[in-house]
């Protein structure tokens, strides 16, 4: 099983909470694991070729959903890490427990609050254009560099699987997908059904 790998994140995917908030609960617990957080835009997979990319349109434009949250994410990532495990929990949670539109700079300002954060601080980051900037390059190279197509992705080394969990708050499942991870024979593995 490998220890050390990236996870990609969107705070618009159900499934990208799972496994990001999973790991977040056993980084916490004080798993070994060395995890990188990798931005990954949903709305870009959805620019038709031709198009602006949303990195360059204005803030809330047409087809830029999930982005602001994304920059703040990378902001506090970068300039306030020791706060992100925090951030990155509370903005899935604002999105998916309590159905807040993570596009709103109120609702981020809250989840920066509840994270210790002085939002004012992470606004400033993110009105440099830096994390905007990150994003850009961030999720073109998860493009061309492991063929990353959506959220939740765990990348070791060269490896990248997409990986849909079902189940909130299971270590083991995330411990599963890093012992398969590595067994690049096992190409793909899909339910026709799932359980419930």
């Amino acid at each position: 099983m490998t220890d050390r790998f990236a996870i990609t994140f969107d705070y618009l995917c159900p499934f990208a909470r799972i496994a990001n908030e999973t790991i977040v609960e056993a980084l916490e617990d004080g798993v070994g694991w060395d995890v990188t957080f990798i931005p990954f835009s949903l709305s870009q997979t959805k620019v038709e070729d031709g198009e602006a990319p949303v990195w360059e349109r204005p803030p809330g434009a047409e087809g830029t959903r999930g982005v602001r949250a994304l920059q703040w994410a990378i902001a506090v990532r970068d300039e306030f890490p020791g706060q992100f495990r925090s951030w990155h929990v509370g903005c899935y949670e604002a999105r998916f427990g309590d159905a807040a539109d993570v596009d709103d700079p109120e609702v981020l300002t809250r989840v920066a609050i509840a994270a210790g954060l002085d939002p004012d601080r992470v606004a400033d980051v993110v009105a440099s254009g830096v994390p905007m900037d990150t994003l850009a390059r961030e999720h073109q190279e998860s493009v061309k560099r492991w063929a990353v197509f959506g959220v939740p992705t765990f990348i070791a080394g060269e490896e990248a699987v997409f990986v849909r969990l079902m189940e909130r708050h299971r270590r083991d499942d995330i411990e599963h997908v890093l012992s398969l991870l590595p067994r690049t024979r096992l190409n793909e593995f899909k339910r026709t059904r799932v359980p419930r």
